[in-house]
C-alpha cells in the first residue's frame, strides 16, 4: 500500500511540478519576447518620429523659402511699379508755361550730363564716384524709360 500511495503522489506530484515548470518556462520565454518586441516597436517608433520630425523641418524651411521668394517677387514688382510711376510723373504738364518749360528742358539737360559723364569716365578724364555713376545711371534711365514709354503710348 505504502508503494501504491508512493506510486499515485510520486506520479500526480511530478505531473504537478513538471507541468508548474513547465507553465513557468513557458510564461518566462512568452514574457521575454513580448519585452523584446516591445523594445523592437520602441525603436521603430522613434525612428518614425525622427523621419517625421525632419519632414516637418523640410517642409517648415521649404515654406520659409516660398514665402521668402514671395515675398522678394511682390517687392521687385513694387519697386517696378515704383519706378514705372516716377517716369510717367516727369511728363505730367502742370499747365504752368515756365514749369513745363523747365520739365520739357531738364530730363534732356540732365540725360546729356549723364551721357558726359559716363563716357568721360569710361576714357579715363574723370573719375565717377559710386554714387555718381549711380545717379547719372538713373538720370539717363529716367530719360530713356520715358522716352521709351511715351513712344509706347504709356
Amino acid at each position: 500500500m505504502f508503494t501504491a500511495l508512493f506510486s499515485f503522489l510520486g506520479g500526480s506530484v511530478f505531473r504537478m511540478i513538471w507541468g508548474e515548470i513547465s507553465h513557468w518556462l513557458t510564461a518566462k520565454q512568452e514574457h521575454s519576447q513580448e519585452i523584446e518586441r516591445m523594445r523592437l516597436q520602441g525603436e521603430l517608433d522613434a525612428a518614425q518620429h525622427a523621419r517625421n520630425l525632419e519632414a516637418i523641418t523640410v517642409q517648415a524651411g521649404l515654406g520659409v523659402k516660398t514665402i521668402q521668394v514671395q515675398a522678394e517677387a511682390a517687392i521687385g514688382q513694387i519697386e517696378a511699379q515704383g519706378w514705372l510711376e516716377a517716369v510717367k510723373s516727369t511728363a505730367v504738364q502742370t499747365g504752368i508755361r515756365w514749369v513745363d518749360a523747365w520739365n520739357a528742358t531738364i530730363r534732356p539737360g540732365v540725360a546729356t550730363w549723364a551721357v558726359v559723364m559716363m563716357t568721360a569716365s569710361e576714357f579715363k578724364l574723370i573719375t565717377l564716384s559710386e554714387f555718381a555713376a549711380s545717379v547719372a545711371s538713373a538720370a539717363l534711365g529716367i530719360y530713356l524709360a520715358d522716352r521709351n514709354l511715351a513712344k509706347r503710348g504709356k
